[in-house]
């Protein structure tokens, strides 16, 4: 009688034993007990000196279909012996295969890091990382950081063509847009910070060069060159900065603007967005000890760029010079910087729910207050934020306190913005084009709109419209759109993906848009 029919246990060796009853075709009347039985024997793990035999037995019985009349038993009992298949590989769990916990941990973390650095400029991606204080990361994108990038890139555009001074102080866009970088690069820094680096310059810098690839031509085209300045040796010296802008990159101060069908200061006009990534850029050379210094010493780490702010637009020191404007533009949002790396740390979450709402509108009362008492530009404007470094340094601190503080963290879109999330996924996946590309389109729709002044019927029926301040910018849209078509794909070049002409999400039918 097999194991498998008797049901007890073996106890005289520690191997397991698995029986399988299965029932044979038919036989023939008259035939002997067919069965046969195949022991697969395989061994157990080592048990610890002194423990006892830990081997089990389960046996598995299955009736046969019945059997014709006098026919034997016809059940054939298939037992597999477990150490006579030693040669079979059997995988295990990591821990038993000799890997640690703490290695599987990191591996895990460093996964996430890396689909967090495919969401940045831009591709938010979404999601927390690492370090000894931070709570584990969480998995997807949070649609609230990319709802707060893509108003900041809306408020840029809109600020550009209309010059609202009061844009900036409802919505302080620079500020909230290093924040949010800031965030992430904290996140990635959870692996080297050499590979987060290079990482994070060959998202940034391809975009720039086709950026400066056509600027630098049209500029060309239009009349620049090495004798534009007088100093021909600085000239192409100074090129090497549309490389790596580790300083704002040469323009041309006056072009003839292609025969008068642009202004002669356009490229002035275009290359405004450079600053940003000039300090993007070393905010990220310079976040490892960054992120080293918030979590030695939070409070003196983030106070540190405002104070130096202060010093720097006290007047005792002169702002000219190359070396000057980097620093002040780096002290201004500094602070926003180093904040997102401290919410990313779970700074922010530590404290008392009421601090941050009880001293950010003290910060944004000194901000405005120190608005008010520095000189204006233009009177009958008023004074604008992004004029005055450290009130802007300290309005958008503030700011920044408070939607970080908020901080819902969206992994689905509500219902009221769901609407929204198409668009914003696009300008989240196309963060640097839009920057980068918005202000050539707003000068293109100079040329564009002034032969309308000349039709008798637009000049007629629709002066209304041609001198409005919204038109501008309904040109503009498309010629953005345009631009994200042409060039828009460098990102994704840039991030290792497939390049896509537009990457507006599809939403499955009957599913929501994540």
């Amino acid at each position: 009688m097999t194991t498998a029919e008797t049901g007890a246990p073996r106890l005289e060796d520690s191997s397991e034993t698995l029986a399988l009853r299965i029932p044979p075709a038919p036989a023939p009347r008259g035939a002997q007990d067919p069965s046969e039985t195949l022991a697969l024997r395989i061994p157990p793990a080592p048990a610890p000196r002194g423990a006892q035999d830990p081997s089990e037995t389960l046996a598995l019985r299955i009736p046969p279909p019945p059997a014709p009349r006098s026919a034997q038993d016809p059940s054939e009992t298939l037992a597999l012996r477990v150490a006579d298949l030693a040669a079979i590989p059997v995988q295990r769990p990591p821990q038993e295969a000799g890997e640690s916990a703490e290695a599987a941990e990191a591996a895990e973390a460093a996964e996430a890091a890396e689909a967090a650095e495919a969401a940045d400029t831009g591709q938010a991606g979404e999601g927390p990382a690492d370090g000894s204080a931070a709570p584990r990361p969480k998995a997807g994108r949070d649609r609230y950081l990319d709802l707060l990038r893509a108003l900041a890139l809306v408020r840029v555009v809109i600020y550009h063509n209309f010059g609202w001074t009061w844009l900036p102080l409802l919505f302080p866009s620079m500020g909230v847009m290093f924040a949010l970088a800031g965030s992430l690069m904290a996140r990635s820094l959870s692996r080297p910070a050499l590979g987060v680096i290079r990482g994070r310059l060959r998202r940034l810098l391809p975009p720039m060069w086709m950026f400066g690839a056509v600027t630098l031509t049209a500029m060309v085209l239009d009349g620049w060159g090495p004798d534009a300045e007088g100093h021909p040796g600085w000239w192409w010296g100074k090129l090497a900065f549309w490389i790596l802008p580790l300083s704002t990159p040469p323009y041309a101060d006056s072009l003839h603007g292609f025969g008068g069908h642009l202004p002669s200061s356009w490229a002035e006009q275009v290359v405004v967005p450079l600053w940003y990534l000039r300090a993007y850029l070393w905010y990220v050379l310079l976040s490892p000890l960054m992120l080293k210094a918030v979590r030695r010493l939070p409070w003196v780490t983030l106070l540190v760029p405002l104070a130096l702010s202060a010093v720097l637009n006290s007047g005792l020191v002169d702002q000219s010079g190359r070396l000057m404007e980097t620093a002040t533009d780096f002290t201004t949002f500094g602070a926003c910087w180093i904040l997102g790396m401290a919410h990313h740390e779970g700074l922010l979450s530590r404290i008392p729910q009421y601090v941050v709402p009880s001293v950010a509108p003290l910060v944004l009362a000194l901000g405005f207050w120190w608005l008010q008492q520095s000189p204006m530009d233009d009177p009958r404007v008023g004074p604008d934020l992004e004029a005055v470094p450290l009130a802007q340094a300290i309005w958008s601190f503030g700011c920044v306190m408070l939607l970080l503080h908020l901080s819902p963290s969206w992994q689905e879109w509500p219902r009221p913005l769901e609407r929204f999330s198409g668009l914003v996924s696009l300008l989240n996946s196309r963060a640097v084009s839009v920057y980068l590309w918005h202000c050539v389109a707003l000068v293109l729709t100079e040329p564009l709109i002034e032969p309308l002044w000349n039709n008798e019927f637009c000049y007629t029926h629709l002066r209304w419209l041609l001198s409005s301040q919204w038109f501008p910018l309904l040109v503009a849209v498309p010629l953005i759109l345009a631009g994200l078509l042409l060039f828009g794909w460098v990102e994704d070049v840039a991030a290792r993906r497939s390049p896509r002409l537009l990457p507006y999400p599809r939403r499955a039918r009957g599913r929501r848009r994540g």
